[in-house]
């Protein structure tokens, strides 16, 4: 951990030790996550809007990372996120990247409905029904 992280400077004291092996492990999430964000990214091409909007040319992507989740730019930012508040080893950490997190979750689902309007439930629909949001294996639509 490193000496000027901004929690250090409100005084927060680190609440449990993650130890040298738990540092390498956390440190392998925190580039796994970015790695996945940024292959999504790129996968995704042009189709990629910061903003919720229709693109030209828009479909359904489901190749790639958006085989096993619909959302995995906001998958590998959660997972960078919370190795990195585990890392940081505080609640106040913890609690920042929970509500991050939730912030993903809304944006998300805003998101979804956009897609059914504009996609349509016989594609965006089916998508949905094959592929988790964000965790995967572990629950659809």
């Amino acid at each position: 951990m490193l000496p000027w992280t901004a929690l250090h400077l409100i005084g927060a004291k680190r609440n449990w030790e993650i130890g040298n092996i738990g540092t390498y492990t956390l440190t392998a999430a925190i580039l796994a996550g970015l790695l996945l964000s940024w292959f999504a990214r790129i996968h995704l091409g042009r189709l990629w809007s910061s903003a919720i909007t229709r693109k030209q040319e828009h479909r359904v992507i489901d190749t790639g990372p958006y085989a096993f989740v619909r959302h995995p730019i906001y998958t590998g930012l959660i997972i960078a996120l919370l190795a990195t508040a585990i890392a940081e080893a505080t609640f106040v950490a913890l609690a920042g990247a929970m509500l991050v997190t939730f912030g993903l979750w809304l944006k998300a689902r805003v998101e979804e409905r956009f897609l059914m309007v504009e996609l349509g439930p016989d594609h965006y629909g089916s998508y949905c029904r094959r592929v988790p949001m964000l965790i995967p294996f572990l629950w659809r639509h």
